[in-house]
């Protein structure tokens, strides 16, 4: 499909779910998400090969698990794309865990490293904390439309959420933390040859260090956060989690090989927790080829 015809596709999409009430988008979103998946044949056989790899399921469990992902990230989309209009609503269905945590991480003043993945409704875990008078930044979200791209950000913004470059831009992220902001990154993507290789879901996969080191150069601690949807469709849980310590008494982030490992290990407990929330149609270990 050419850009132009799916950016026109996006901006119907996106006013059609404007126009109902946000239960009712909600639910459509779910249901795009499960006509995705019927039509995506090739990414979803990929999916459900890496789903069988990694957890250890049968095919009949891996398909469930797949489409309920795709049905997942059809209704986070509807939430993102809706922000300017709805997000309040939505940010009065999520009741957030642990932000003691994330509060006691900023008091150093040296910023906050929020580790996720593509899990959940991530884009609007980002918002409700902004909306908490938290100041999020998020690393850019280049696509392969600038325009899609732009309204990424414009969709941050909204929510109060900045965004670092369209990029990767290590300056501008450097500065968000040295000025003691909290710097949301999703270390769930394959880093090919920039990266380190260790073990994502019992696989070993390249894993970007590039979070950690910045991390460890100022001083930031990480703090892991994960979005739950409940089965209501509606609701979610925002967890955070205690900040990760470093090996053997070291800051966190001096030991990079073993801190990128730790990322991965909570990512990877939290993916097996509820496998439904990934995003299986990555394909996470394409440079390694340990996994289709």
């Amino acid at each position: 499909m050419g850009s132009d015809v799916t950016w026109r596709a996006l901006g119907v999409v996106r006013r059609a779910f404007e126009a109902l009430p946000p239960d009712w988008a909600l639910f459509g979103g779910g249901v795009l998400g499960g006509l995705v998946w019927a039509l995506d044949k090739g990414r979803v056989d990929g999916a459900e090969a890496r789903c069988v790899g990694a957890l250890g399921v049968g095919v009949t469990r891996a398909r469930r698990i797949v489409r309920a992902s795709y049905v997942n990230l059809g209704r986070s989309a509807v939430e993102f794309l809706l922000i300017p209009k709805r997000g309040e609503r939505w940010r009065s269905c999520v009741a957030v865990h642990g932000e003691e945590y994330l509060r006691r991480a900023l008091e150093g003043g040296r910023g906050v490293v929020l580790l996720t993945a593509h899990f959940g409704s991530w884009e609007l875990a980002a918002a409700t904390l902004a909306a908490r008078g938290f100041p999020m930044n998020a690393i850019g979200a280049e696509q392969r439309d600038p325009r899609i791209t732009d309204l990424i950000i414009s969709l941050r913004e909204a929510a109060g959420v900045r965004t670092i470059g369209k990029g990767f831009d290590l300056k501008g992220a450097l500065r968000c933390l040295r000025r003691g902001e909290i710097l949301g990154v999703l270390l769930d993507q394959d880093a090919r040859s920039a990266g380190i290789r260790v073990p994502f879901l019992g696989h070993p996969a390249s894993t970007p260090y590039g979070p950690v080191k910045m991390a460890a150069k100022m001083g930031s601690r990480v703090v892991p956060l994960f979005m739950v949807r409940r089965p209501d469709g509606i609701s979610h849980d925002l967890h955070l989690l205690p900040a990760l310590e470093g090996k053997d008494g070291l800051p966190f982030g001096q030991d990079e090989e073993y801190s990128v490992a730790l990322c991965n290990e909570v990512l990877g407990t939290w993916i097996r927790r509820h496998p439904d929330h990934w995003m299986w149609l990555y394909p996470r270990w394409a440079s390694t080829q340990a996994l289709p």
